[in-house]
């Protein structure tokens, strides 16, 4: 399948240009009348597309989109365009090279500044001095991303907020059914959570493509707030939501050199049966290391280790590899860079594959 390239090559301007002068050649044929007329655009294709496996070659023979990206070059066919004066995207200015223009092609790359919201005009228009020409042309945003949804233990019906960005006529999925959307704007996105959400993910689609979150529907042990009988003692909560990992509110946790966070102690059976693992995420300030502590086993077992920067970093742990408890009793962490270090904890749920 071949994919749109979104930045084109440089390496293929002279492809390109050749392409342009055996065009350029055919159009001294057309009748001088023809670069007089009001101009017409007959269709508009990408110019450059990029293969499965990297190469990147000229489309030939042109293939007629209404759907562009920022950076990309386009091919506009058609006639009149001699005396080109203006080209627009969204009633956004595109430069263009007179050397790349005939009477019946134009070359022309998106600016990457173009709108591509909602209100966009969603058209292509060009202006020669002898009129104007429009054509259907939407231009599609990045690819959506997807940060985090709030809260992650809501039941069915309730309003959830999804946070992160190009969310542009989004369409969400909670498993297979289609979330009714009460708001959104390119950052945000509030929905009503359908009937049987419980344990599945969230999809957003866009016109630029497609992504999932990775935590599921009411599997949060930690979500701005703790849920049920899982609480860690001595630690401070921050909020935040412009740093937060999830949501609003994140886990704070300085501990000296070999030093700990411990969880009180409980029984649920329930969440081994019920789901598959158990993933957090944590960041830290500078270089850390911890070790967790599930259930009072890996004390000091230096073979579990893992590191953390200040970036936040998603760490998931099966039930297998945690020696396939009975029940989750107890979490703790234990510092293992051997130096005092201040650690962040956000986002403790379970995991559902």
């Amino acid at each position: 399948m071949k994919n749109i390239l979104l930045k084109p090559a440089n390496a293929l301007l002279l492809v390109l240009l050749t392409l342009f002068t055996v065009m350029a050649c055919r159009d001294n044929n057309d009748d001088i009348t023809s670069q007089a007329s009001k101009p017409e655009i007959t269709l508009v294709s990408a110019s450059v597309i990029e293969n499965e496996d990297g190469t990147k070659t000229t489309v030939d023979p042109l293939e007629e989109t209404h759907v562009g990206y920022a950076n990309n070059m386009y091919v506009i066919v058609g006639k009149g365009f001699a005396s080109l004066k203006h080209i627009y995207f969204n009633d956004y200015e595109a430069s263009f090279n007179p050397n790349l223009v005939t009477d019946t092609h134009i070359f022309v790359t998106v600016d990457k500044d173009t709108p591509y919201d909602a209100d966009a005009s969603k058209k292509l228009k060009i202006e020669t001095a002898f009129g104007t020409a429009e054509y259907d042309f939407i231009i599609a945003p990045p690819a959506p991303v997807f940060g985090s949804f709030d809260p992650v233990n809501a039941a069915d019906g309730d309003e959830v907020t999804i946070y992160g960005n190009y969310f542009v006529d989004p369409v969400v999925m909670v498993g297979d059914q289609q979330a009714e959307i009460e708001s959104y704007d390119l950052t945000r996105i509030k929905i009503k959570l359908p009937q049987g959400s419980q344990g599945k993910q969230m999809t957003i689609t866009t016109l630029s493509g497609t992504v999932t979150w990775n935590t599921a529907v009411g599997t949060a042990l930690f979500d701005d707030i703790f849920y049920g009988d899982f609480k860690f003692n001595s630690m401070e909560l921050v909020v935040d939501p412009a740093t937060a990992y999830q949501g609003n509110v994140y886990i704070k946790k300085k501990m000296s050199a070999w030093g700990n966070m411990e969880s009180n102690w409980g029984w649920n059976e329930d969440a081994v049966k019920k789901y598959t693992g158990i993933k957090f995420a944590v960041r830290s300030d500078g270089a850390g290391q911890l070790v967790m502590i599930f259930n009072r086993k890996y004390w000091g077992d230096s073979s579990r280790a893992f590191k953390t920067t200040s970036t936040w970093k998603e760490v998931t742990y099966k039930w297998s590899d945690l020696d396939n408890p009975q029940a989750l009793q107890y979490i703790a962490f234990q510092e293992f860079s051997g130096q005092e270090t201040t650690y962040y904890f956000d986002n403790f749920t379970f995991t559902t594959d």
